[in-house]
């Protein structure tokens, strides 16, 4: 229990502090575009350039990390990010923050699989539940405290983005400091193409892409819709804080309703209540401080679910070993849907008023409300008795469906393995010679005279997360 303890305070401790720092650099982002005057089209295409960037981390990022090992790759990740944070306020060319934000989301996607697969080693059959809980309530709590930084500079000059990276980087200090060995990262031999997914699951696939237009549009615009539409900094940081606060705390009702009830009615609610929430967003916009804090609280609260909603739908239609690979392709569909959704908003906020923002996303919401309901009509509803238990997915991280409760195949690794002896010393002979110690002498008959452990079970498959 002590190394659990242990190695979970180093975990949480860093993911923490990587989505405080990322957190705050995206919504600062967003404020210091419009206080330059920058064309809401032309910050779109940069800022979702973090989206195209996460994706292609999630995809190759396990690469760097087999080769030279988790520390190493972890250090190297978040040294990346921490630069790409500093530099923002070196350079005024527009592109060149976009190649920032995509190093930036390379970055931020192999760290999450770097801590990622570490959690996954911790974890067992009897703590996987708690453990993932815990984890999504780290990655919302952070990315809400992270936004409470916005009013403490002016977001033109550079302190702020010094902060940012300084959380960023001092992610890199409690896995540092932990003697945790580091886990291994096996690739995934389950594929599905999004295709094949769609016909398994179109729902949660149309679920998984209008969520990613959703979120994308959010966290890339919301703060420059808050700026052009009179909001001071520290009004735009309360407005992101309570928002992301509301979508922790909407999680688990909304998880307690979809066990108890058919997923694709919920769904269908969820969306069209969304929608309404978003045309109020537009109604408020004149309105004092509190009930436009109160509209996009009801917005973001409800549409941060839908792609959870998504992973339930999906993984209902799939066995235990179809989860990975299911889980895969909504993270792509996910991806398409915030790379399209910013570039659309952008776009339209620019050649109409910055509440297109809203009309868009309340689109999309109703649009998935029609295509549930044409779903419906050719599908009857799954049965609540035949629906797998509700987990909570984060679309913003990088998800753990290795760490999923509902996949079967999870294997339990020892604690103790993880925290592995330092190698032993060996003591020098007079004649300059390495001779082994009484105790090493013992060892090395013990294992000469019986298998090890490791031998005996050679066979036997080890856990993706290590």
């Amino acid at each position: 229990m002590r190394l659990l303890v242990i190695s979970l305070l180093a975990l949480f401790a860093s993911l923490s502090l990587l989505i405080i720092g990322n957190s705050f650099l995206i919504t600062l982002l967003g404020l210091r575009f419009s206080l330059l005057g920058i064309d809401p089209s032309t910050i779109g295409i940069v800022m979702v350039c973090y989206s195209a960037g996460f994706v292609i981390g999630s995809l190759y990022a396990d690469r760097v990390v087999r080769r030279v090992g988790h520390i190493r790759a972890f250090a190297v990740f978040a040294a990346l990010a921490g630069m790409a944070a500093l530099i923002y306020p070196m350079t005024y060319n527009v592109w060149f923050w976009g190649l920032l934000r995509a190093l930036g989301g390379l970055s931020i996607a192999a760290l999450f699989i770097i801590i990622e697969s570490w959690f996954s080693a911790v974890a067992t059959n009897s703590n996987r539940s708690t453990i993932f809980s815990l984890y999504q309530i780290a990655a919302y709590s952070a990315a809400a405290g992270g936004q409470l930084l916005i009013g403490n500079g002016n977001p033109i000059n550079y302190t702020l983005f010094s902060l940012a990276a300084l959380f960023i980087v001092a992610g890199i200090i409690p896995l540092s400091l932990s003697r945790m060995q580091s886990p291994e990262i096996h690739e995934n031999t389950e594929r599905m193409s999004l295709l094949q997914l769609i016909r398994l699951a179109p729902l949660g696939v149309v679920a998984a892409f209008t969520s990613g237009i959703f979120l994308g549009s959010f966290y890339a615009l919301v703060p420059l819709f808050a700026s052009l539409t009179g909001l001071a900094s520290d009004q735009v940081s309360i407005y992101m804080f309570a928002s992301i606060l509301t979508a922790m705390l909407f999680a688990w009702p909304i998880g307690w309703i979809c066990d108890r009830a058919k997923r694709s009615h919920v769904l269908l609610a969820i969306s069209t209540l969304a929608a309404v929430a978003c045309t109020a967003n537009i109604l408020v916009i004149d309105m004092a401080f509190t009930w436009r804090l109160v509209a996009l609280c009801a917005c973001m609260g409800l549409a941060s679910t839908i792609y959870s909603i998504a992973v339930a739908i999906t993984n209902d239609m799939m066995d235990s070993s179809q989860i990975i690979a299911a889980s895969s392709g909504l993270m792509l569909s996910y991806g398409l849907g915030s790379v399209l959704g910013p570039l659309l908003s952008s776009t339209l906020m620019e050649y109409s008023t910055p509440v297109a923002l809203f009309q868009t996303l309340a689109a999309a919401l109703t649009a998935m409300a029609v295509f549930t309901l044409y779903r419906q009509y050719r599908v009857p509803p799954l049965p609540v008795a035949a629906q797998e238990h509700f987990i909570t997915a984060i679309p913003d991280v990088h998800g753990m469906p290795e760490m999923d409760p509902r996949n079967e195949e999870f294997v339990d690794t020892p604690i103790e393995e993880l925290f592995k002896d330092e190698p032993v010393e060996v003591e020098t002979g007079n004649e300059g010679e390495l001779m082994p110690t009484d105790n090493n002498i013992a060892a090395a008959s013990t294992q000469t005279d019986a298998p090890t452990e490791s031998e005996g079970h050679a066979d036997q498959p080890r856990n993706a997360g290590g």
